[in-house]
């Protein structure tokens, strides 16, 4: 059977008019938001911040869900696999989405395509920090005393993320550091303090005060510009590393097939959420900053750090999982 194109046009305009009316219902009951991680955390504190400000904006309930398990896969399968409708949404760490997208190799979602994102949230700095018994006061001077003393220095990384930012600096500096693995940031930055570690990137809220006390010493802070919570540190841009531009953000996604009426529709409603000053004033308690965006530059902030992970995988042979 041969449909002729008068058919296609009028099918073609159908379907163009139910996503409208989709779009326009949407949202009639209430929303899922899954956080793919344990409660507690960045992530979890920023989801039950968004679900309770965007639930008044959305007019239903906006219901967090904590789903975790394997690294944030679980709950993150869970949206791959939900109705494209707008109905289950995501809320999850770039970091933890993206590095997982190239550490995992038989992920049951495709990262690039099943998901996509409505807007970035907020974003936070990560600090780069060196125990003070090193001689070491800029990150030039860190990279140097490296090459002097190969295989000397080492770092400790409480995941992923922390392995594959420090990677990240000696494939784009030359700087050179053994790896020593921790099951969770926390005591991997204790250890650091306590001078078992020599080198780490971490998360700044957390070891601010650390270098205020003397007992680590800051370097570089990730991004364009240096934090008001550390103002004499430099951010890595200053200092002329490549590949820290972005800071560690927190995005919510959706299926990749949500209708566009839909996602428009959400990104608008967060961006009014995201500078009312309730929670611009909690982001900023948690160390965040309100970090505006369309769905589309969100996206390409996920898919550009894909490629960098992946880049940083293949030049540094990490096993994948």
């Amino acid at each position: 059977m041969i449909v002729k194109p008068r058919y296609l046009a009028v099918a073609a305009c159908f379907t163009a008019a139910s996503a409208v009316a989709l779009a326009q219902s949407y949202p009639n009951r209430p929303v899922r938001l899954i956080v793919p991680l344990a409660p507690g955390g960045t992530t979890d504190i920023m989801a039950r911040v968004m679900s309770q400000h965007l639930a008044g904006a959305l007019g239903q309930p906006l219901v967090a869900e904590n789903r975790a398990g394997a690294g944030g896969t679980v709950g993150t399968d869970l949206v791959a696999k939900a109705p494209p409708d707008g109905y289950t949404l995501l809320i999850i760490s770039t970091d933890t989405y993206t590095t997982n997208a190239v550490l995992y190799k038989n992920l049951p979602y495709d990262s690039r395509k099943d998901l996509r994102a409505l807007s970035m949230l907020g974003a936070s700095p990560s600090l780069l920090t060196v125990h003070p018994s090193l001689p070491a006061r800029t990150v030039k001077e860190l990279v140097a005393l490296s090459k002097s003393k190969p295989r000397e220095l080492n770092y400790g990384s409480g995941g992923t993320a922390g392995m594959l930012r420090m990677e990240l600096l000696k494939f784009h500096t030359g700087m050179q550091a053994t790896n020593i693995p921790y099951k969770g940031s926390g005591p991997a930055l204790i250890d650091q303090v306590a001078g078992h570690t020599h080198v780490g990137f971490f998360n700044l809220v957390a070891t601010a005060p650390f270098v205020d006390s003397g007992r680590l010493r800051g370097l570089a802070v990730t991004g364009s510009k240096r934090s008001a919570r550390l103002p004499g540190v430099p951010s890595t841009v200053e200092t002329g590393i490549k590949g820290f531009d972005e800071n560690v953000g927190y995005v919510m996604m959706a299926h990749g097939g949500t209708p566009p009426a839909i996602v428009t529709r959400l990104n608008v409603d967060i961006q009014k959420v995201l500078f009312t000053p309730e929670v611009k004033g909690r982001l900023a308690s948690e160390g965040s900053e309100v970090a505006p965006s369309t769905a589309d530059q969100a996206q390409a902030i996920v898919l550009r750090m894909i490629d960098q992970w992946v880049e940083v995988v293949k030049r540094t042979g990490i096993k994948l999982q």
